[in-house]
């Protein structure tokens, strides 16, 4: 089983930008911990970030080739981008979206997510570990298992 892991605009600021909301992890202190996570599981990840929404795009687009679902950090693009969401639809693979915040409990924006209806779930509020439960859940559903 191979899971694509994205990160999305700003999420290379791990560790730096409001770790009161991100922790204190790097994103290459994240990758290594998902890398660790993932062999217990027994599958393979692959990470990708990028702050521009179309490299995204089009990394979501490859991903149906090459990989069995996708855990996604869209970061602010989760509340504004119709092409990420559109992505998704195409892909036809099932996106877990999480993030590391619980973003409904922050700005009122960041409240609305124009990607979860597109999602087989959403996870948000646990820093690192949601990364780490959300692909739990996915491996557990392409699995046909349930949790």
């Amino acid at each position: 089983m191979r899971i694509l892991i994205i990160n999305g605009v700003n999420l290379n600021m791990l560790g730096y930008r409001e770790p009161e909301h991100y922790g204190k992890l790097t994103l290459k202190e994240l990758e290594k911990e998902l890398h660790a996570y993932s062999f217990g599981l027994g599958i393979d990840i692959e990470t990708f970030q990028s702050n521009m929404e179309g490299e995204i795009v089009e990394r979501i687009q490859q991903a149906r080739e090459h990989f069995d679902g996708i855990i996604l950090n869209a970061g602010a693009y989760t509340h504004t981008s119709i092409a990420i969401r559109d992505a998704i639809l195409t892909a036809d693979m099932p996106v877990v979206e999480i993030h590391m915040s619980n973003i409904y409990t922050r700005e009122e924006f960041r409240a609305k997510s124009v990607i979860a209806p597109v999602c087989i779930g959403q996870i948000t509020g646990f820093k690192a570990d949601s990364y780490k439960l959300g692909l739990k859940g996915l491996v557990n559903y392409l699995a046909g298992k349930e949790s």
